[in-house]
């Protein structure tokens, strides 16, 4: 079953809905801007704000990752990971112009992490790419909280991911 969000009004679908509140992530192999493969291993015993949007190179998904770059800094024990199926080198000059060293930003170019968590748009101009969501989890990997922004072109709500943290 899709989920029916919108692109400046107009429809756009989902491959299907996010994962629940209370259930565990799945895992994933996403690339970092060094080509490494990231796995939810390697951020084994941290909560994790999972910020996933269409592309960087977007003011809403560039100011997403900006918000969430600031909010972490002062957070214990836990990672923001920005996902998204730009190439990983668009996503580590990004970074780089911006200073963003709080987060880590991973390609899911050639993976399936879009499908895996059901966030991949399925039809518009936006076909393949992600779509904008949050998925909070806690140090065991369970979801806590889960955000799929209605409007692409609309921030999510920051205040209630970070929330969901405490």
């Amino acid at each position: 079953m899709s989920t029916t969000i919108t692109l400046k009004g107009n429809e756009v679908h989902t491959i299907g809905t996010l994962p629940s509140v209370g259930t565990t992530v799945k895992d994933f192999a996403l690339v970092d801007s060094g080509l490494n493969v990231k796995t939810l291993q390697d951020f084994d015993g941290k909560k994790k704000v999972f910020n996933i949007f269409p592309s960087i190179d977007t003011g809403i998904c560039a100011e997403s990752a900006r918000k969430f770059n600031e909010a972490a800094s002062g957070l214990d024990n836990t990672v923001v990971i920005n996902v998204s199926k730009d190439l990983p080198f668009a996503l580590g000059r990004f970074c780089a112009a911006e200073g963003l060293d709080n987060v880590e930003t991973l390609s899911d170019f050639r993976g399936t992490f879009g499908d895996d968590y059901e966030v991949t748009m399925t039809d518009s101009p936006m076909q393949g790419l992600l779509s904008r969501a949050v998925i909070v989890t806690d140090v065991d990997n369970t979801i806590v909280y889960t955000e799929q922004v209605p409007e692409i072109a609309q921030e999510p709500d920051y205040n209630a991911a970070l929330e969901a943290l405490k």
